[in-house]
């Protein structure tokens, strides 16, 4: 079996969950892309103020998005950390993103609504 290459994708609030799913996907042979930080949880200490505490507009978090975009163009295909079904816009950005560029997406939790 060939490894595929994910990206994770979801709220950085649940960085625990994105370790889980990373090392998971890896146990089975997979390339796993991270997040670089999890600015919502503070991790590590004082990444939230590197994201200017989740202002939309900062540049540095616009600088990560793109970034994220990146990630998502080496991928074969995303993988959605959405804990408790929780997606909230960047996710969904990234995700319709993601399919547009017609990458697989896979879940955590099978989605209700993504309106």
């Amino acid at each position: 079996m060939r490894p595929k290459v994910y990206t994770l994708c979801g709220s950085s609030r649940f960085p625990g969950a994105f370790h889980l799913v990373n090392m998971h996907l890896s146990m089975q042979g997979h390339i796993v892309i991270s997040l670089g930080l999890f600015g919502h949880a503070d991790e590590p200490i004082g990444a939230r103020f590197l994201t200017s505490d989740g202002d939309e507009s900062a540049s540095e978090k616009t600088t990560l998005d793109q970034i994220h975009f990146r990630k998502i163009d080496m991928a074969d295909a995303i993988f959605v950390v959405n804990v408790g079904g929780y997606i909230g816009s960047s996710t969904k950005r990234e995700i319709a993103y993601a399919e547009a560029q017609g990458k697989h997406v896979e879940w955590l939790f099978t989605p209700v609504n993504l309106g």
